[in-house]
């Protein structure tokens, strides 16, 4: 192992940063195994390191002595937000091409000051369709319709470059087809709208009224994979035969789906995420019906305006919900307490099911004995079989077998 293969796999963000400076090959794959420093990062779990190995260039496609990249290193081992990372890495130099003049063009594609907020919205993790609005409305150079269609034209460019490059990347390709429709979206409402961008948050999050449910976000979403131009991308028949069959307002939904295809996040990972913007992590709930979760106060003072109208709703069930729970604790712990009572006396438990096995010989008094066959005679029903006895060469007889006899003979 290299210095910056150990610094990486150790978690040790400052000594991979200096090692970096001082001209560590971060794709020197030498290792006896063909580890790089990117895979030690993803072992690690560190996002930062993660993201500063790809920064300084590390290649994201070399794989090692069992055949796995940097990301399935990283999947095998639990490390997903890791995965999310490298998966939705974009090289800066890539989008760099777009700033200068290329063949025949007098102009660039992409101004130069639009690429750094323009490489954010790309390389972000989250696709909440809410989260890369806000993005685009907290930057004022990219909140105007000009920059806007500028960007649009410089991701449709990318998704095509991806799909029809040797190494086709269906994934890359679907999330920058993703991001463009977001954009016209933001453009539509930017000339038409007097709100404007708050008006398109606004209607991202409307619920229905039943259940809150923001049925316009997911119909958005459902209609930005419906336009992706490569019909016979494997990644995109996989989405649609995802979400044509369920139901607006049923799980899965069209965002999750999405999500778990570009940035490999799996759904069994136990994770809180914003209801209004989606950021992985959310921990603040709602003081009123404790069942939806915010990232901050802001988002919660954004979801307001529709969240207000299901709270009562919500709090009811949530209440229903806590009662049951306890209910079920209770009757938990009155079992474990019968169980470890009979742990502590196994006698009483031994009696009880002696009693109630079938093989178990009991004495009988003669009397009652005659009794019973004397009712069930005058109820014309057979007498009850009575327990033999464990050797049957024994020629004592019980005194209630002699009873039982003589009722007989009298009969007879």
């Amino acid at each position: 192992m290299t210095p910056l293969m150990h610094a990486a796999y150790k978690a040790k963000a400052d000594m991979c940063r200096l090692l970096l400076r001082h001209g560590a090959d971060v794709n020197c794959n030498e290792h006896e195994h063909g580890y790089t420093a990117l895979m030690f990062a993803g072992l690690s779990g560190s996002k930062e390191i993660t993201w500063m190995m790809l920064e300084a260039g590390a290649e994201t496609d070399v794989v090692n002595s069992v055949g796995r990249t940097a990301a399935q290193m990283a999947a095998f081992v639990g490390q997903h937000d890791c995965v999310t990372i490298i998966n939705n890495f974009f090289p800066r130099e890539r989008l760099d091409y777009y700033t200068k003049p290329q063949g025949l063009d007098k102009e660039p594609k992409l101004p130069v000051k639009l690429a750094g907020p323009l490489h954010k919205i790309i390389t972000t993790t989250n696709l909440h369709p809410v989260k890369i609005v806000l993005l685009v409305k907290e930057n004022p150079l990219l909140a105007e319709v000009e920059a806007l269609l500028k960007c649009y034209r410089v991701l449709d460019l990318i998704c095509e470059k991806c799909m029809k490059q040797r190494d086709m990347n269906e994934v890359l390709a679907i999330k920058m087809h993703y991001i463009s429709c977001i954009f016209q979206k933001c453009i539509n409402f930017l000339k038409e709208r007097e709100d404007k961008l708050d008006g398109l948050i606004k209607s991202l999050l409307k619920g229905r009224d039943t259940d809150g449910f923001p049925v316009y976000q997911e119909k958005l979403i459902r209609e930005c994979i419906r336009k992706f131009p490569y019909c016979e991308a494997t990644l995109l028949q996989q989405l649609v035969r995802s979400i044509a069959p369920v139901e607006i307002g049923s799980d899965p939904t069209a965002f999750s789906v999405l999500t778990q295809a570009i940035t490999g996040q799996v759904g069994f990972v136990d994770a809180e995420f914003c209801t209004t913007c989606g950021e992985k992590g959310a921990d603040k709930r709602c003081s009123v019906c404790k069942m939806v979760i915010y990232c901050d106060q802001n988002c919660q003072k954004i979801h307001w305006f529709t969240h207000k109208k299901v709270c009562k709703t919500l709090k009811e069930a949530h209440e229903k919900q806590e009662l049951e729970a306890a209910k079920e604790k209770r009757r938990q712990e009155k079992k474990q307490e019968r169980d470890e009572a009979q742990a502590a006396d196994p006698s009483s438990t031994n009696e009880e099911q002696s009693d109630l096995h079938p093989g178990a010989t009991k004495e009988v008094d003669p009397n009652q004995a005659v009794e019973r066959t004397e009712e069930n005679v005058l109820n014309n029903e057979p007498a009850a079989p009575q327990p033999r006895l464990d050797n049957p060469s024994e020629s004592e007889t019980s005194l209630a077998d002699i009873a039982v006899q003589k009722v007989q003979e009298s009969e007879e």
